[in-house]
């Protein structure tokens, strides 16, 4: 902040000479009597709200979707402290103006200078590594503010370095307590106008405005002043008119960011709870957010073999006919069969018995049991092979042991446990009776190896 208690300007936050400034960023809070909602992390008592009040700062990262009071936030920060706020935009600035910025702090020492970065996740490697030793020094401390996962875009060094702090979408009562206060503020607001906004208007902004204040902000401005005063000198918002300024509720959506993999996750785990109604508004919202339908088909062959798996073998099949039809027909058409996948998986029976079975598969080779190929079970079907012994006492099952013979591994082990879900009802007699005839493996005293330090026979 500069000495006269405004931010600092130059390079950092030049203004272009403007003949309106918008209602939004009229709006912007200064103080936490302005400052409306993300009580989790800024209600009396809580840290960030004690580090900004008392002054003490340390670098945190404000990471949320937008029009939920980041910026706002760094307002309040250079309303509250007596630091020099910087205010940087990530897009337009480069290494040179970082360093810039940490030279003047080093030169303004002891005062505190905070850098404000809006969109910090558009740094590159080169532009986050200068500011490593300024954060690590306390030369500066940076508040961060991106739409995106922070995880996913700051290198672990940065983040070694800071606290993270997630932001909610505003809540409906908080987008009406903002749009309330816009309109009865004289000063920075629309109380100067005579305005009579319908309870129906009111509530079509407050519904559409997805837990963003701005957008909700610039509508209710576009509202006003694109209608004329009545007789009376009274602007009057209707219903019609919020939907003129607010006609389609955007839903977010970003395919290569945080919502792909919230919703993709959100798709799978509401099939895998057999709740087809969430599942197709998950559906929905991937396919109406502009999705990749392949990418959705082989989330469905995934979920069809990981979570259904034995208990419903036809799921598979389904899931597996949708993901071709996805790519023979394409959009907007594939999004019938990948409905019908998505319900019929929804309402299988599951069972992760197979993906369990694996699973313990895999630890027994990663923990370095990995037995030899016996030589009755090795490739005897080259010119040699008799020579080496391939193939020596192998025999075909006989169609009396339905297929089943003596064991397949040097040292019996059980991974697969069959579940009581739909066709595996079948899979566990069928084993039952196989663990019970002379000369199997459970005759043997087989045992069952799970992960290498807990196994138990189970037999």
């Amino acid at each position: 902040m500069a000495e006269d208690g405004e931010p600092t300007g130059g390079l950092f936050q030049e203004e272009e000479v403007v003949t309106h400034v918008s209602l939004a960023r009229r709006r912007r809070p200064l103080t936490f009597d302005e400052y409306v909602g993300q009580e989790h992390i800024l209600a009396e008592g809580k840290l960030l709200r004690r580090a900004i009040e008392t002054d003490r700062l340390f670098s945190f990262l404000l990471y949320g979707p937008p029009g939920c009071g980041k910026t706002s936030l760094g307002h309040v920060v250079a309303g509250v402290t007596r630091s020099r706020l910087v205010m940087m935009n990530a897009v337009e600035a480069g290494v040179a103006d970082l360093r810039r910025v940490v030279a003047e702090a080093r030169n303004r020492a002891p005062r505190r200078t905070i850098l404000f970065i809006d969109e910090v996740h558009r740094f590159n490697k080169a532009q986050q590594d200068v500011l490593l030793a300024p954060l690590e020094n306390d030369v500066v401390t940076m508040i961060g503010a991106t739409v995106e996962n922070p995880f996913f875009y700051l290198n672990q060094a940065v983040l070694s370095r800071v606290q993270v702090f997630e932001l909610r979408p505003l809540q409906e009562d908080e987008i009406r307590a903002i749009l309330t206060r816009a309109l009865e503020d004289a000063e920075t607001g629309l109380g100067d106008y005579r305005i009579e906004v319908s309870q129906e208007a009111m509530n079509h902004l407050v519904d559409n405005a997805l837990g963003d204040a701005r957008r909700a902000l610039a509508a209710l401005e576009l509202a006003v002043l694109s209608t004329a005063p009545d007789r009376a000198g009274l602007i009057r918002v209707g219903l019609e008119t919020a939907r003129e300024c607010l006609m389609k509720r955007v839903v977010r959506y970003d395919r290569d960011g945080d919502a792909h993999y919230d919703v993709a996750s959100a798709l799978i785990k509401s099939i895998r709870g057999s709740q087809p109604d969430a599942a197709l508004h998950w559906l929905a919202r991937m396919m109406g957010g502009g999705e990749d339908p392949r990418f959705i088909a082989r989330r469905l062959v995934i979920s069809a073999a990981e979570d259904i798996g034995l208990a419903d073998p036809n799921a598979l099949n389904v899931a597996v006919s949708a993901a071709r039809a996805t790519e023979m027909v394409g959009m907007p058409e594939a999004r019938y069969p990948l409905a019908e996948a998505t319900v019929y998986l929804a309402t299988a029976p599951k069972s992760r018995t197979s993906a369990d079975a694996i699973a313990r598969a895999s630890e027994d080779i990663e923990s370095g049991v990995a037995f030899e190929v016996p030589d009755s079970l090795r490739d005897a079907s080259y010119a040699g092979s008799k020579r080496l012994g391939r193939g020596s006492g192998y025999e075909m099952p006989s169609s009396e042991s339905e297929g089943r013979s003596a064991s397949y591994i040097p040292e019996a082990r059980r991974y697969y446990e069959p579940g009581d879900s739909g066709y595996e009802r079948e899979v566990q007699e069928r084993l039952k009776d196989w663990d019970g005839a002379p000369g199997t493996d459970a005759d043997e005293g087989g045992v069952f190896a799970g992960p290498a330090e807990d196994r138990e026979d189970r037999n």
